[in-house]
């Protein structure tokens, strides 16, 4: 069994990729300093999957923490989700953002190198796009104008994976670009649990349908799209996290630079999503119409046809199956995971 690295690991995307890691049988060692999660997650991993997973708490921009992780265990490969994730609060904190995302990579991939692990799966995302000149999007697409600072991060540290492969051939780095996770495990016992203010559509909604919430703001309603809010390519976490594990099975010990869509391939608008979670929790749910908001394009969807054919990988579930799992997982946990 192949142990891997997942930093960030207690965290939304990380918890149900774990979750489907050890289905599949590799063993995930758990690096999260739970900013925006709780170590509770982690008891609800095992009792799901009967097998408690390494946890220790600590920053990827900590190298010492880092290196007595890699000390500790032999590490297989590394999955790397750890980063500021709000398109919204990285226009007003980009520096942080940077400091983070950036510098925090920098990090881990010195502690890497110093423990000789040159296989790495990076959590990236569709910003590095930009604002494409058609749809749907290929990985071939340019990616010079991330419009925000979180997406600039994310191509930032592309560009630093890429350039490190130039310079060690014998890295296997993958490049994974989601586009927008939604959705919970079909148990209802995780899901996503933002600390604060959601910065995420579907988790914001989640909260006013049961209350937490009064309305929902939509930013913007004269875009050009089918009923004028901005469209996106949703995937279920559950696909997102087999595509990972499809990842770590085909690519981990291939050497280069591998990049991947992950998305659905069709795109739904925010009204849309909002009438889905309508159908999932039996009423209507109140939102205002906001301005757009800076950063923010009119639509987004992917083409995902090189993960299909060379990770046997594509999403399977529906937005019904999302809103439905999300407003499982928002009722039965009003209040996300408990802190202990």
């Amino acid at each position: 069994m192949s142990n891997i690295l997942v930093t960030g690991g207690a965290g939304y995307i990380g918890s149900h990729t774990c979750l489907q890691m050890i289905a599949a049988g590799f063993t995930p060692i758990i690096f999260d300093n739970f900013s925006n999660s709780k170590p509770t997650v982690v008891k609800r991993i095992a009792a799901i999957s009967g097998q408690t997973p390494q946890v220790y708490q600590g920053d990827i921009r900590n190298r010492h923490h880092l290196d007595e992780v890699f000390a500790q265990h032999h590490i297989d490969g590394v999955i790397h989700f750890a980063g500021l994730k709000a398109v919204g609060e990285s226009m007003a904190k980009p520096v942080e953002y940077y400091e983070n995302n950036v510098s925090g990579t920098l990090t881990l991939l010195q502690a890497m190198q110093a423990a000789n692990v040159k296989r790495i799966i990076f959590s990236s995302s569709a910003t590095v796009y930009g604002e494409p000149e058609s749809m749907p999007i290929h990985e071939d697409f340019p990616t010079l104008s991330a419009t925000n600072p979180y997406g600039q991060s994310k191509l930032m540290i592309e560009r630093i994976l890429q350039d490190l492969a130039k310079a060690q051939p014998d890295w296997s780095i993958t490049l994974l670009r989601y586009f927008n996770p939604v959705g919970a495990h079909p148990s209802g016992t995780m899901g996503e649990d933002p600390q604060g203010v959601p910065n995420n559509l579907a988790p914001y909604i989640a909260q006013v349908a049961v209350g937490r919430r009064e309305k929902l703001s939509i930013f913007g309603n004269d875009y050009p799209t089918v009923d004028g809010s901005g469209v996106r390519d949703y995937i279920h976490v559950m696909d997102l996290a087999d595509g990972h594990v499809a990842a770590l099975t085909y690519r981990l010990k291939q050497a280069g630079v591998h990049i991947y869509n992950l998305g659905t391939g069709q795109g739904y608008s925010v009204l849309q999503v909002l009438h889905a979670f309508e159908q999932a929790c039996g009423h209507s749910l109140a939102y205002q119409i906001c301005p757009r908001r800076a950063g923010d394009i009119a639509e987004c969807w992917a083409d995902s046809t090189k993960a299909a054919k060379e990770l046997h990988w594509q999403a399977t579930r529906s937005l019904s199956q999302m809103a439905d799992d999300t407003w499982r997982w928002q009722s039965n946990n009003p209040n996300g995971y408990p802190e202990s």
